[in-house]
């Protein structure tokens, strides 16, 4: 059911109103109805059109999500707030016109429940326009006040001449007035004084070849456009607020004034001048503007360190020390000492699951940067179109979809540790603009010009030969020598088997205490088979089986079932999916956790939120699901 089938009036027979489907139509608000469960839109008013740049039946035919699909999550948590609390306010969402054209909205809703469904009322306008209203608003509100303060003040003039010079010789501003000549029939002290002369030298001249008489770039100020004239010729209140008056040393000062006509039997016989020095004021409004601009540059580099670290918190780390006796490890624990205190860079090399961030969290916790933040970036993970402002940042606009500034990860790691993990992966050509601000400590955003400097210490990881892809001109040699001041190798889990009952024993203890299980035993035959393993996996290899091992066993002993070996480990793909081992890579997981999506949402028609939809289907909350269709860049 739609508006246009409610009206509230229609049983007011005889009566001349509107029905409420024109009041509807004919509003000049944008206002529309849609269903949040069904995803479609089953109303809107001609305003509404006008707004998106779409006729109705094609509204009529999109998605709600399809409308709003770059703010996908705002709108989402935005329509959950509105059906809990009944009414909603918001003006951070934005939507597509049809021409492509992205407006600002500024958004109230409200329920409306016919027949069993909850449907939302949308009242839409655009936020520019809604804020120029009130401008206008305030400059008539303003208009209305200076014309009262300005009667009141001839009406001083009016008075008594004597009461009126030493009122108005008592004031700051400067004031004085002309005749219908434009000459200066009075002149007040302070007006006097700002301008550099006597006041009995500027009676009887023209004020405007005084002080007014050029603009302040140099270039001539006619007579016939001066403002103050204007009052004289057209009766009506003259402002200015960006301009200069002249010094009589040739030395210029902002100045705001107003031009207010003397009226006098019907006639125009002069007019009145109130000016104000507005220097100091600029120059108070410049420091507070790059205050306000430092300001807002540390905000959002909070919020992004803020939003960084809240994302490391949710980032299950497999263990929170180093754990072994065994000598590879207690040489990088040696290394780690020498080197953690110091500025070097240093580069990790190992086969994956090794534990390379582990060593580098513990590198930046021993030196003293460990109070600032350690930034860890995947390179593998970012598209080499992303690779500068996800590393250095972007401003708004500085290409398609940016929509604010962003802080990259050299400016959040700023006075800490970057971590580069999988540093082998950049791509050739980028690997130049790297090798720039790791040497200078100087960068620039995206589509800014301004020169930035950072002070940070970089840690860099890889399971590739960089030697080999050196000679193989894959990785610039001089970024490689840049990089590898101090080395430090991860050793894979086979190189040290005397480890694997520490490590075992402290991942059942770990993963118990998450499970909220009783802490389980390890057998000794099981510890032997795991130390005669090979562990392509490595360590991760070795959490998981723990863990697969305690959600399997019953019994207060684990039963670990072991791979017969490498060879049974892996197993091959079939065709057309990605290849899938005992242990997954990060890309692999990637790969399932999208086709997973795909699959449901085919599943669900599209549908993202309700009893049917893809979030109830995954059993996840609907923001999670808007966040993830995000992150793999899946349209819905």
């Amino acid at each position: 059911m739609s508006l246009e089938d409610v009206d509230y009036l229609s049983g007011w027979s005889g009566m001349a109103y509107p029905s409420r489907h024109l009041v509807f139509e004919h509003c000049n608000a944008g206002i529309v109805q849609f269903d949040p469960v069904g995803n479609c839109f089953v109303d809107i008013n001609i305003a509404a059109c006008k707004l998106l740049g779409y006729p109705r039946h094609e509204i009529l035919e999109l998605t709600v999500t399809k409308l709003f699909g770059h703010a996908l999550p705002e709108l989402i948590v935005f329509t959950q707030a509105v059906l809990e609390e009944g009414t909603g306010w918001t003006d951070s969402l934005t939507c597509a016109r049809r021409d492509g054209e992205r407006i600002e909205l500024e958004m109230s809703a409200s329920t409306l429940k016919l027949k069993g469904v909850v449907y939302l009322i949308l009242v839409l306008r655009e936020r520019d326009e809604e804020r120029y209203r009130q401008n206008q608003a305030n400059v008539e509100r303003t208009m209305r006040g200076g014309l009262i303060e300005w009667q009141n003040i001839l009406s001083l003039f009016e008075e008594s001449e004597r009461e009126n010079q030493l009122l108005l010789s008592a004031v700051g501003d400067g004031i004085y007035s002309i005749d219908s000549e434009g000459l200066a029939t009075y002149v007040n002290p302070a007006a006097a004084r700002m301008l550099g002369w006597e006041v009995d030298q500027m009676i009887g001249k023209n004020i405007h070849r005084i002080h007014h008489h050029s603009h302040a770039d140099g270039s001539h100020y006619p007579v016939e456009d001066c403002p103050i004239y204007k009052a004289v010729h057209d009766g009506l209140v003259h402002e200015g607020q960006q301009e200069v008056f002249w010094r009589r040393d040739g030395s210029m000062f902002p100045v705001e004034f107003t031009s207010t006509p003397v009226i006098s039997g019907g006639s125009i016989i002069g007019s009145v001048v109130v000016f104000r020095d507005i220097t100091e004021r600029q120059m108070t409004q410049q420091r507070l503007q790059s205050a306000m601009d430092e300001l807002r540059e540390l905000k959002q580099r909070l919020e992004q360190q803020n939003a960084y670290l809240q994302e490391e918190i949710l980032i299950e780390h497999h263990y929170r020390e180093i754990v072994g006796q065994s000598d590879p490890i207690l040489t990088i624990v040696k290394q780690i000492d020498v080197v953690g205190p110091t500025d070097a860079s240093v580069l990790i090399h190992g086969e994956s699951g090794t534990g390379k961030e582990l060593i580098a969290r513990a590198i930046h916790q021993s030196s003293r940067r460990s109070d600032n933040p350690l930034i860890r970036v995947n390179c593998a993970a970012i598209p080499a179109e992303l690779f500068e402002s996800e590393f250095f940042g972007h401003v708004k606009g500085a290409f398609t979809g940016a929509m604010r500034d962003r802080v990259g990860r050299f400016e959040l790691a700023d006075g800490g540790t970057l971590f580069l993990d999988e540093i082998g992966e950049i791509p050739l050509e980028l690997q130049s603009k790297l090798l720039r601000v790791l040497q200078e400590g100087q960068f620039e955003r995206v589509g800014e010009e301004r020169t930035r400097r950072v002070d940070v210490r970089i840690i860099t990881a890889t399971n590739r030969d960089l030697l080999a892809e050196v000679k193989a001109k894959r990785f610039r040699e001089d970024l490689y020598f840049r990089l590898n001041v101090f080395p430090i190798l991860s050793p894979a889990l086979r190189e040290r088997p005397e480890d694997i009952p520490l490590l075992a024993s402290h991942f059942v203890k770990q993963i118990c205490s998450r499970l909220g299980r009783p802490p389980a035993r390890l057998r000794k035959a099981d510890v032997e088979r795991m130390q005669s393993y090979s562990w392509p996996g490595n360590i991760r290899e070795l959490q998981n089986i723990i863990e697969r091992a305690l959600i399997t066993s019953k019994g207060p002993d684990l039963l670990i079932d072991m791979p017969v070996g490498q060879s049974d480990a892996v197993r091959p793909a079939e065709a057309g999916s990605p290849q899938v081992s005992g242990i997954l890579t990060e890309e692999q997981l990637r790969a399932l956790e999208k086709d997973n999506l795909n699959a449901a949402l085919a599943a669900c028609g599209g549908k993202i939120f309700g009893a049917d939809g893809t979030a109830a289907l995954l059993g996840i909350k609907p923001t999670t699901l808007a966040s993830r269709l995000k992150r793999f860049g899946i349209a819905t």
